[in-house]
C-alpha cells in the first residue's frame, strides 16, 4: 500500500491469500474454518453496505430538510472562526469515537463538517488527517476505546484491565500533544504559517 503498488482491497486480498497459506501450513485449513471466516467476512461487509443505505437515506432527508444549511451556519459562526470550529470538531468526534466506530462517523459526521470547512477554507484532505489522528486517540481512550477492546481480547487473561487502562496514558498523551501541534501548526487560516516557528 505504501508503495502505491495495491490498494487496500488488493492488499486486504494479498492479505486472505496469506493467512489461508500460514493455515495450510499448520494443518489448520478446514472446509469449516473457511466456511466461519467466509461468514464473518460476508457479516461485516452486508453491515457495511446496510450502514451506507442508512447514511444515505440520513443524508438526503437531513439536505432536503435543509440541515446541512443550519449545521453550516452553526459552525462557521463560532467564535474563533476556524480555530473554533476546529476545536468543537475535535471535541465531537473524540467523544463519538468512544461509542461509534469510524464508518458511522465516517459517513454520518463527516459529510456534515465538510460545508463549513470549505466556507471557513479548511483544505479537506489536511482536515481528513486532523479527524484520523483525532479518532486514532480516541480508540484508545479508556473506558469505551475500540482499540482496548481489541487489545483486550488478545491479552492473557492474568493482566488485569486495569493495568491495560493505565499502560495506554502515555500514548493517548503523546497523541493529543500531535493533535494539538498539528492543529497549531499547519492549519490553514488558524495558526502560524507552515514555515513559522
Amino acid at each position: 500500500i505504501f508503495m502505491g503498488i495495491a490498494t487496500p482491497t488488493e492488499a486486504g486480498a494479498v492479505g486472505a491469500v496469506g493467512a489461508m497459506g500460514l493455515a495450510a501450513l499448520h494443518r489448520q485449513l478446514s472446509m469449516g474454518v473457511l466456511r466461519a471466516a467466509m461468514e464473518e467476512t460476508s457479516r461485516i461487509t452486508i453491515m457495511v453496505v446496510f450502514l451506507l443505505i442508512g447514511t444515505t437515506a440520513f443524508t438526503l432527508v437531513f439536505r432536503g430538510l435543509e440541515g446541512d444549511l443550519w449545521i453550516a451556519d452553526v459552525l462557521g459562526n463560532l467564535p474563533g472562526g476556524a480555530l473554533g470550529f476546529l476545536l468543537v470538531v475535535n471535541v465531537v468526534v473524540f467523544v463519538l469515537g468512544f461509542f461509534i466506530d469510524f464508518f458511522e462517523i465516517a459517513f454520518i459526521v463527516v459529510p456534515l463538517i465538510i460545508l463549513p470547512a470549505r466556507q471557513l477554507g479548511i483544505d479537506l484532505a489536511w482536515l481528513g488527517i486532523m479527524i484520523a489522528i483525532n479518532l486514532q486517540t480516541s480508540f484508545l481512550t479508556p473506558p469505551f476505546g475500540f482499540a482496548l477492546f481489541y487489545l483486550r481480547g488478545v491479552m492473557t487473561k492474568r493482566i488485569p484491565t486495569e493495568v491495560l487502562y493505565r499502560g495506554v496514558i502515555p500514548f493517548i498523551v503523546v497523541q493529543l500533544l500531535i493533535l494539538t501541534a498539528f492543529v497549531v501548526w499547519t492549519a490553514p487560516n488558524v495558526g502560524p504559517s507552515p514555515g513559522g516557528p
